[in-house]
């Protein structure tokens, strides 16, 4: 009866132990697989960061490429720059935290996502920027070279203009057609003789016509006469001069013809300060400051 009883006792812890060691290998099994989901979760949440930190970098990277191009930002621009880096540092600093949260990181991706929508609306801005400033820049140097063009055309023309009122004028100029000088002296009558001496010359008569020129003036021009004696001296009072084939000179006489561009016959006296002595005479007529032409007489 003893040994029977002993038998079922031993039955009893034989039973109580694999119950302990059942429970022993539950709680290791269990205790197990936490630990390797522990280990799983963590190496997910830590390759989560490690995404999230190269995106960031990547938003930051563009920015800065942006920046490199060096354009004149507006004020909008400038700040929406600044508040973009300023998120991006946030970032940088939570994604640096050595224990974060699945909401956490959740809230990074959305903040993230929205930085690229924000990056990329940016550089569409700059590079639509850039290109209204290469527009402008090649309308600007488009619009100077017209404008040298133009510059240069209208130098060009002034010159042209200039060369052709020069031209003008020089064709306008009044030039003799014929020339001839008598002398004469004047009887106590009144009536003039023609001479041909010089002991008994009084005044030189200067009869002369004028090429008939449709650009010359019509009306009022002033004559200008320089008489040359036969030895070169010119006669001439030293308060008299005029401007003529840009050189400032004297003149023997000076009178007022009424020009009309007809075979009208003009006559200039001229008395001689001095007497007259023998040989040839030379008169030079000039008007408007040019050359008309010139005559001369021998006296005996």
């Amino acid at each position: 009866m003893e040994s029977q009883k002993v038998n079922k006792g031993d039955r009893n812890k034989i039973y109580f132990l694999v119950i302990v060691i059942a429970a022993l290998i539950g709680t290791n099994a269990y205790l197990f697989l936490k630990d390797r989901k522990q280990s799983e979760r963590f190496v997910t949440v830590s390759t989560e960061k490690d995404k999230l930190r190269l995106e960031v970098e990547k938003i930051e990277v563009e920015l800065d490429k942006v920046n490199a191009l060096n354009l004149d930002l507006n004020e909008k621009l400038v700040e929406e720059q600044k508040e973009a880096r300023k998120k991006i540092d946030a970032l940088k600093l939570a994604l640096e935290k050595n224990q974060i949260t699945q909401v956490e990181l959740d809230k990074a991706n959305a903040q993230i996502n929205e930085l690229k929508t924000f990056v990329k609306n940016y550089s569409d801005q700059i590079i639509q920027l850039q290109k209204d400033n290469i527009f402008l820049k090649n309308s600007r140097d488009s619009l100077e070279n017209t404008l040298r063009s133009m510059s240069s055309k209208a130098s060009n023309l002034e010159s042209e203009n200039s060369n052709l009122n020069a031209k003008v004028k020089t064709a306008a100029v009044l030039k003799l057609q014929s020339a001839e000088i008598v002398a004469f002296r004047t009887k106590s009558s009144g009536k003039k003789v023609e001479v041909t001496k010089s002991s008994t010359a009084e005044k030189l008569s200067v009869r002369f016509t004028i090429i008939p020129n449709q650009l010359a003036e019509k009306g009022h021009h002033n004559i200008y006469l320089r008489v040359f004696d036969p030895a070169g001296n010119l006669l001439a009072d030293e308060g008299n001069h005029f401007e003529a084939d840009g050189q400032d000179m004297q003149y023997s006489h000076s009178i007022f013809i009424n020009y009309n561009n007809d075979d009208s016959t003009y006559v200039i006296d001229w008395a001689n300060p001095k007497p007259f002595i023998k040989g040839i005479y030379t008169v030079i007529l000039y008007a408007d400051g040019n050359t008309m032409g010139k005559a001369q007489i021998e006296l005996r």
